[in-house]
């Protein structure tokens, strides 16, 4: 982030602007909408502009910016349209103190401005920094069409109740109150008889949240999916808008840890495989004991909570301490990663069932049917592998395996660093992570990249 977003007071500081062209037009239409004093010097200013300096919207001097222009302006605007003005003007404007946007020119502004949505006191300010101006506006117009025009008012009116709602106390039940507010009372007051209605709501609603008792502590095991945000859910989004408290395992992204919301706490319960880590009854009682608190908690596991995620366990603790909960299935690592090279976990005349295993260790690795998982089209999806590899590829040879069987292994699925590892049974290296495979990884028996496979069917028939 080369930019910092940040919100300036500019409410009876100076903003001064060079200029009085298009450039200076487009930047002006968006100032005037602050309560800043607006200082504009251009010698050939646009009718627009000598129509607000008229009607007192802002300050117009009719002559070239001079050294001493900008003393005790918080903002300057070069918009001369001119190289060489631009460059003269801002340096002046530096040594006056003030901070510098010269218009179009971002590697020599000390500041961007971002395409604004206006729902005052409402405002969502949206930068590329400089990368993808029409990216944007696109954005901005996506978010005008989503923001009602009533979400102004509605803020207005939430702003001057925040001192009545301190009777509510700090933390879920005061958050609970504003989101009824915001999302169900407020709109539906304001289409039913406009602003003295909302405020007549906005009270009524304030004595009930007080009447309410404080809603007793939950749990969401939510699955967080293979690693993009995107592929999170709906209802895992909504479950991490309104967590207390977040207890994620180190399988999950830091991109979809910045969903959470901004004062959830978040606690790293992770577990490393042959390697140190929270124990399964710590976490359990993690669990318990911030539910028990009154808190909702988001049980966050990287793909499924459902496989190979201890997620019985975790529901008989917290049943035993009469806490409720729910399930939010993810995306699956395995569905993630057939996804990505193209395949399908089952095939009509190849396998008609799919095989998952774990192989952080090697307890009862005895008791699966070798023999079975050996046949030619069988398929499996071994989470959790990278350290176990000689001994899966070990147990398949000594039960029949073709030695040519496809082995395809997937690192960081879904992540913008993931990688493929596209081999054969004897092939195999016997530990993953010397072939340089550090982070999480799935491999698949049976199954190679759709289009490795093409290619060696193309190498096939030239051959033939």
């Amino acid at each position: 982030m080369k930019h910092f977003p940040i919100f300036l007071a500019v409410e009876g500081r100076r903003i001064v602007l060079s200029g009085g062209g298009e450039a200076a037009l487009a930047k002006l239409r968006l100032l005037r909408k602050t309560e800043a004093h607006l200082t504009v010097f251009a010698r050939h200013p646009a009718p627009e502009i000598e129509q607000w300096a008229a009607e007192g919207n802002l300050r117009l001097v009719r002559r070239a910016f001079q050294p001493g222009d900008a003393l005790c302006a918080v903002l300057f605007y070069a918009a001369d349209e001119d190289t060489v003005e631009d460059a003269r003007t801002s340096a002046l404007a530096r040594a006056d103190g003030a901070l510098v946007n010269i218009v179009d020119n971002l590697m020599d502004s000390q500041f961007i401005t971002p395409a604004i949505v206006d729902r005052d006191p409402v405002t969502v300010a949206i930068g590329t920094e400089g990368a993808a101006p029409v990216l944007a506006r696109a954005i901005k117009a996506d978010l005008e069409a989503r923001l009602p025009a009533t979400l102004g008012p509605l803020a207005r009116i939430g702003k001057a109740f925040r001192k009545a709602a301190d009777v509510l106390p700090m933390g879920r039940r005061r958050r609970d109150f504003w989101a009824d507010y915001y999302f169900n009372t407020g709109p539906r007051a304001m289409d039913q008889g406009g602003e003295d209605h909302v405020k007549t709501a906005l009270q009524a609603s304030l004595e009930k949240h007080q009447n309410e008792h404080p809603r007793e502590g939950h749990v969401a095991f939510v699955g967080a999916g293979p690693g993009d945000p995107e592929l999170l859910t709906l209802k895992a989004r909504k479950a991490l808008d309104t967590a207390d408290v977040v207890i994620h395992d180190r399988l999950v992204t830091p991109e979809i840890l910045e969903l959470a919301r901004r004062e959830a706490i978040l606690i790293d319960a992770g577990k490393e495989g042959f390697g140190a880590s929270m124990s399964q009854e710590a976490i359990n009682a993690l669990i318990v004991e911030h539910a028990a608190a009154g808190a909702q908690v988001v049980r966050l596991k990287g793909g499924d909570p459902t496989v190979f995620g201890r997620l019985d366990e975790e529901i008989e603790a917290v049943t035993a301490s009469g806490i409720s909960w729910h399930v939010v299935p993810g995306i699956t690592a395995a569905s993630a990663s057939v996804a990505s090279i193209g395949q399908s976990l089952t095939k009509r005349g190849r396998n008609a069932s799919v095989r998952f295993l774990t192989g952080h260790d090697m307890k009862g690795f005895a008791d699966h049917d070798w023999h079975a998982l050996a046949r030619p089209g069988e398929v499996a999806a071994i989470y959790m592998g990278k350290k176990s590899a000689r001994f899966i590829q070990g147990r398949l040879i000594m039960h029949g395996a073709d030695r040519a069987t496809p082995v395809t292994v997937i690192e960081n699925v879904s992540r913008p660093d993931q990688r493929v590892l596209a081999t054969t049974l004897d092939r195999l290296p016997a530990d993953l992570t010397e072939a340089d495979l550090t982070g999480p990884a799935l491999t698949f028996l049976g199954l190679s990249p759709r289009a490795a496979e093409a290619q060696l069917d193309h190498s096939k028939q030239e051959l033939a």
